[in-house]
């Protein structure tokens, strides 16, 4: 049926913009249940975009006490990013170097030779491995040296399958 290309087997995500009033909210969450018994396989998420809007306009160390008082444990914007990711088939990992730190982008179920590749093409050329991290060992640990000392970071051969938030350095050979 893909290759038909019919709109009812697109993934679907729709975003409720629902207003700050306790009312607006129950119209928006009753809307939000009819929308699932017609597009079952869709995602739904709600927001109040005047909130998203503050939230942004906010500096980085007060969106924390902002989000707490308002019962919020993220901004929306991140969980639409989230949402999306997942609908579409991709996850991100992260390549540190001495002066820079870049996400990259790229299809689930894609292996470490082919991301080494999305880095440069002489990465995946002369591919011997991946030391990898997922980010939560890392943020954990402190450090990539700390991390090293736990024996956090591993070696991965060309078929591992990259996970969304892993921190890869490509050892490679040209």
């Amino acid at each position: 049926m893909r290759q038909l290309q019919f709109l009812s087997t697109i993934p679907k995500v729709i975003v409720l913009n629902a207003g700050e009033k306790e009312g607006d909210t129950e119209y928006a969450k009753t809307l939000e249940t009819s929308l699932l018994d017609r597009y079952p396989t869709a995602n739904v998420l709600m927001l109040c975009g005047k909130i998203e809007m503050d939230i942004s306009q906010f500096p980085e160390d007060e969106r924390g006490p902002f989000l707490k008082e308002l019962g919020i444990e993220e901004p929306a914007s991140n969980r639409l990013i989230q949402t999306c990711y997942q609908v579409l088939g991709l996850v991100s990992f992260i390549t540190v170097g001495e002066d820079e730190v870049r996400a990259w982008t790229i299809r689930s179920n894609t292996n470490a030779l082919t991301a080494a590749g999305k880095v440069h093409s002489d990465i995946e050329r002369g591919f011997i491995r991946a030391e990898v991290i997922s980010y939560k060992d890392f943020i954990s640990s402190g450090s990539m040296h700390k991390a090293r000392e736990k024996g956090l970071l591993r070696l991965e051969g060309k078929t591992y399958e990259v996970q969304d938030g892993d921190i890869i350095n490509f050892r490679f050979n040209v």
